[in-house]
């Protein structure tokens, strides 16, 4: 087995549209440089994910140097939406979360609301450092998180994936299987670990840069999403609920908070601290 290493990069610079996979990524305290800076919400501030809407995933987004980002989908034009000017912010409830964040141009919203064939609006985070504090159960005073669901960073590994596709193709439903990584939406996937080791880690390390393991990723009805089709099937949550259930949480991955910023690149080393 290779040294264990980092095996790929993703951001999603539009939170539930399609990702980009990257050679390399800046670390930020908030998580990879260019992730989830920009959030759909319907006409409540309430915001919108592939749970809702799953044809989200026909959308790709693609980061624009500024901060500004572009984005196309099937039989439409692509759009590049610049970074909001901060004149004022309009509140969005993530979760349980409260966040104030600065509304895009009207167009932005127009355009992805013909394409969704939904009413929806377009928000920017300006200002990660200080909008969203992290779950205070798991962080530490004055960390904060962008528009991700609640940590800076999803890990992933390719052995996991493998056990877990191994048991799908003798469960209930293997013509469901083998299913691709991005079902899991990741930011960061190693390989050349054990499976299913990384329930054990505490704290890893990925080239420079250092994370706090904190908390099993629970996984809802998004990884049962076709991320090409945007179809949805049964796994792979019947077979996370047989084999993979931790209390009343459904868990693939491990969610990171980085101990410092830095740069990480794929192929970086990638080992186990605690």
């Amino acid at each position: 087995m290779r040294t264990p290493h980092l095996s790929a990069l993703h951001i999603y610079p539009v939170k539930s549209v399609g990702g980009l996979t990257l050679g390399e990524a800046a670390v930020e305290p908030w998580g990879l440089a260019g992730d989830r800076r920009w959030l759909l919400v319907d006409g409540t501030g309430r915001f919108l994910t592939q749970r809702q809407l799953p044809r989200l995933t026909l959308i790709q987004a693609e980061s624009l140097p500024d901060g500004g980002v572009r984005v196309s989908a099937p039989g439409m034009a692509p759009l590049e939406v610049a970074v909001p000017e901060p004149v004022g912010t309009a509140a969005v409830q993530i979760w349980r979360d409260k966040v104030e964040a600065v509304p895009a141009a009207p167009e932005a919203g127009a355009w992805f609301s013909t394409f969704l064939d939904s009413q929806v609006a377009l928000v920017h985070l300006d200002d990660p450092a200080r909008r969203r504090p992290i779950d205070p159960d798991y962080a530490r005073p004055g960390e904060t998180v962008s528009f991700a669901d609640g940590y800076p960073l999803l890990l992933t590994s390719t052995a996991s994936l493998d056990a877990l596709n191994t048991l799908i193709s003798g469960g209930r439903f293997p013509d469901e299987g083998p299913l691709p990584m991005d079902r899991f939406r990741p930011n960061a996937v190693v390989t050349g670990t054990e499976p299913w080791a990384e329930d054990g880690w505490r704290r890893v390390r990925i080239g420079e840069v250092s994370f706090r393991v904190v908390k099993p990723c629970s996984r809802c009805i998004v990884t049962t999403t076709d991320q090409r089709t945007a179809r949805r099937g049964r796994e792979p949550l019947r077979t996370l609920a047989e084999h993979r259930r931790f209390g009343d949480k459904l868990v693939f991955g491990q969610n990171l908070i980085p101990e410092h910023p830095g740069t990480v690149r794929v192929d970086d080393p990638f080992s186990v601290l605690e």
